[in-house]
């Protein structure tokens, strides 16, 4: 089953190339010898993301992220073209489009450059505005002072989320005058050597509270010794399978389940004050019954992007208990963020990417 399910995945991709050219190459009204040029170029696109996957840190930081931007994007443009041709066949087909609308023709052709330019012209506006998104949180536990939590996932530092971007983003979370910032993985996209080499490191220690963070598959995919060794550079606080108690807060930080012996979150609450509020910070929203199970109060998570662009969030809902937004368990409540950064081409288009300021009160 997992051999059959690889193989769709790579076999979905490939028909949707042939589909999409063989549409391209019957609208283009031009030569033989351009349509074919567009089909290279496009293929080209696309080829660019495997040029960049092989031995990607061997080339040079400026290469390695106009690679992985073309290569990434071309994905969401191809989904997005499969689709946008599937409508226009169909509307030929129910002869609600005339036939010469899909060959050799300079409006067909003009309509669906166009349509493209719109979605990823906003796409790629809506992935750069983040959403503040607030949420209170009550309590009946003792706790000193209200609590202003910043709360974030999947920032996907790297090679096209760099150093300039993430700048930004630390000078908007700053105006927020947080008492502590909570990160549920996946801060490192798939390599430490850009954060290194551009010294992002540094950005972290900008931050005006201080940072507590678990591991995501995606640090797995760097190496978590790598990781680690840049979330000590950047003063973070790492939690693998630990417990923190900071003030009136209880902070229990799961390692990956990339980790197959990971420890249960069971064995992880055994002795904790249960006078003091309590986190789970947990990339993956799996098993939230084990959650509520354990009496815990909050849990952050994130990983699902909440598919990035629809309609994969269709499929992200389909997958998780809670694939974005709030939850509720019985007395346990959670949080799956869609993400603040991304990974692949920068366009959210159906989705978001946010922060969360989560208050803390009585």
């Amino acid at each position: 089953m997992r051999y059959f399910g690889m193989i769709v995945f790579m076999l979905l991709p490939f028909l949707g190339f042939i589909y999409t050219f063989w549409h391209v190459w019957q609208m283009l009204p031009a030569p033989w010898w351009i349509r074919l040029l567009v089909i290279l170029l496009m293929l080209g696109a696309f080829g660019t993301m495997f040029m960049g996957m092989r031995d990607s840190d061997s080339l040079s930081l400026n290469t390695q992220s106009v690679l992985y931007e073309i290569g990434t994007s071309s994905l969401i443009v191809l989904l997005y073209m499969v689709m946008l041709f599937i409508a226009l066949d169909v509307l030929r087909l129910v002869h609600l489009l005339p036939a010469g609308f899909l060959k050799q023709s300079w409006t067909g052709t003009l309509t669906v450059v166009g349509i493209l330019l719109v979605v990823f012209t906003y796409g790629s506006w809506h992935y750069h505005h983040k959403v503040r998104q607030p949420l209170e949180l009550k309590t009946e536990k003792t706790l000193t002072k209200p609590l202003k939590i910043l709360m974030m996932s999947d920032l996907h530092l790297g090679y096209h989320n760099r150093r300039a971007d993430f700048h930004k983003w630390v000078d908007m979370l700053n105006e927020e005058h947080a008492d502590l910032i909570l990160i549920a993985g996946d801060i490192i996209d798939s390599s430490t050597k850009p954060l290194l080499e551009e010294a992002s490191y540094e950005e972290f220690r900008r931050l005006n509270a201080p940072v507590v963070a678990c591991l995501g598959n995606h640090e797995y995919f760097a190496g978590e010794p790598d990781a680690k060794e840049f979330y000590d550079k950047a003063g973070i606080r790492l939690l693998r399978d630990e417990v923190l108690e900071w003030g009136d807060l209880c902070i229990i930080g799961r390692d990956d389940r990339s980790n197959p012996r990971r420890k249960s979150l069971e064995e992880l609450t055994q002795g904790l004050d249960r006078s003091k509020y309590s986190i789970v910070l947990d990339h993956q929203p799996y098993n939230l019954e084990q959650t509520e199970a354990q009496h815990i109060d909050f849990q952050l998570s994130g990983h699902t992007h909440h598919g990035q662009v629809w309609p994969i969030s269709w499929i992200t809902e389909a997958i998780y208990e809670c694939a974005f937004g709030p939850w509720q368990r019985g007395d346990t409540r959670y949080y799956v963020s869609s993400g603040i950064g991304i990974w692949g081409g920068k366009f959210r288009i159906g989705t978001r990417s946010e922060y969360v300021v989560a208050t803390l009160s009585r």
